[in-house]
This record gives structure tokens, sequence and C-alpha cells, in this order.
């Protein structure tokens, strides 16, 4: 048996399924994406090459401009109101004694619950009729507010329940991350007088930025493609205003007129965005020293 381990020709084809099935469903369809994305085709006809048209055309639309914008606010939204949000809520279960289980499971639910039954759940919640949110903001003599349907909140509406969602996914991950560190240390800090919020600063938030740089990460390129709530919840309106790339996308490829040609490119200019600011982020922020 040490013998035929020590041979490399075992190891290549133990490692020749997993590759096939990697140039299937990535390598391959990375390819034919990368050819379509210079062509006009609309998925029926032959495909005819066009060079660069694709990237001018989608560049030069204010909408796919105003696309870029909402993806970014997207990530703003992650980065400064979410993962601050993921860090308070695990450290606050953390600290809990009892029923932390049920905590979790109640946390974890919504990122297990399909796009469509979230976007319909929440659909009735801000119905500017019968929804709860306007019925209690009523108590307090405010009118009735079209979250979805006016462009000032349809935004921000969409914000909130995707951070819904996908919040307690990654509240489980840095939940797992505290619970894991020594608690001798959290014991020491205590026993010399530190507070909760000074042990929550300056030993578990520190001894976690690997996790939470992972988190941010993360939520980057969720940012980056998100689209099933948007297409559920408004279609991208009003207006445009809840518009992001991906559902531009889905729009150019599967609309009145689709160009799959025009699709292909807007998918690579997504994932070299994804790609670009993951990359930066992991060259500036993400570095860890051990």
């Amino acid at each position: 048996m040490n013998r035929i381990l020590r041979n490399p020709w075992i190891y290549s084809i133990m490692i020749i399924p997993t590759l096939a099935l990697y140039t299937l469903f990535f390598i391959y369809p990375m390819a034919t994406s990368s050819y379509y994305a210079f062509t006009d085709w609309n998925g029926l006809n032959q495909a005819s090459f066009v060079g660069l048209d694709n990237f001018i055309r989608v560049f030069s639309d204010k909408d796919f401009i105003n696309a870029i914008y909402n993806n970014f606010i997207f990530i703003g939204f992650s980065i400064f109101i979410q993962v601050p949000l993921i860090i308070l809520f695990a450290l606050l279960i953390s600290s809990v004694k009892r029923f932390q289980g049920i905590y979790k499971t109640t946390v974890f639910i919504p990122s297990i619950l399909s796009t469509s039954v979230i976007g319909i759940l929440w659909g009735f919640i801000l119905h500017p009729n019968i929804g709860p949110v306007n019925q209690f903001l009523s108590l307090f003599g405010i009118e009735p507010i079209f979250w979805l349907a006016e462009s000032k909140w349809a935004m921000v509406s969409i914000l909130v329940v995707n951070a819904w969602q996908w919040m307690g996914f990654y509240i489980v991950l840095v939940l797992a991350a505290i619970l894991a560190l020594p608690k001798e240390m959290n014991e020491a800090a205590e026993i010399d007088g530190a507070t909760g919020i000074q042990r929550a600063l300056y030993i578990t938030v520190p001894l976690i930025k690997p996790i939470i740089s992972v988190v941010v990460m993360l939520s980057i390129a969720g940012a980056m493609r998100v689209v099933d709530i948007v297409l559920v919840m408004t279609k991208g309106g009003p207006v445009g205003a809840t518009e992001v790339m991906a559902s531009y996308l889905v729009n150019e490829a599967m609309g009145v007129n689709p160009s799959y040609g025009v699709g292909t490119a807007i998918s690579l200019i997504i994932f070299a965005f994804a790609l670009v600011l993951t990359g930066i982020y992991q060259a500036t922020f993400g570095k860890t020293k051990e």
C-alpha cells in the first residue's frame, strides 16, 4: 500500500473525476460565455461576431449605470450596516446562557427559506393598506407609505429584506468562531475588571478577524450577484430604482427581444466587478496577522 501511494499517477487518477466535473460545469460554461459575449446571438439564430459592441452598448445605457450604482449601494449597506449588526447579534447570542440553541435556530431560519416565500411574506408585511408596518405607523398618525412603489423607499425595503434573509447565515458563522475561542482569556479579563463591552472590543472581535474578513468578502460577492429578491419583489422598479446588474441581465437575456450576447457580456462584467472588489479588499483590509 505504501508503494502504491508513493506513485504520483495514483493521485492523478483520483483527481480526474473531480477535474472532469469542474471542467464540464465551470470551465466550459465560462469559455462559452466569454465567446458569446462578443457575438450577436438570441439563442436561436447563428451567432455573429460583433467585437466589443455588446460591452459598449451596456455601458452606454443609463439604466445599466444606475444598476451598477445600486449594486454599490448593496455593497455599502452590507459592509457598513449589515456586518456590524452580524457581529453585534453574534456577540449577544454568545453571551446568552439559556436557550442559545433556540436563538441560533431562529436567526438561521430565514436563510433556508425560498426567496419567493420571503418576497410574498414581505410583500404582505409592506402592503400599503393591510401591511403590519403601515398599520403600526398609523397609530402615530403617519399616512400609508408605498414601500415598494415609491423610489425613495423601494431600495431601502429591498436592502432590509435581503439583510433579513441572509444575516442569520453569517451570524451562525461568526457565532461558531466566538464559541470556539478559549474561555480562559475572557475569564481572566473579567477577573481583571474588564466590562463585557471591553472584552468584546479588545478580545473577542480581534480574535475573530479572519472569519469577519470571510463574511465581508462573502457579503461583497453576494451584493454583486443579488437578483432573486429584486425580481420577486419589484422586478427592478419603480422606474429602475431597484434595478441591479443581475436583474438587468435577466431583462436583456430573457426579455421581449432576448439578446444572449448582451446577457453573457453583462455576466462577465459582474464577474469582473466581483473579482476586482474582492481582490482589492483581500489585498488591503483582508490580510490578517497570525
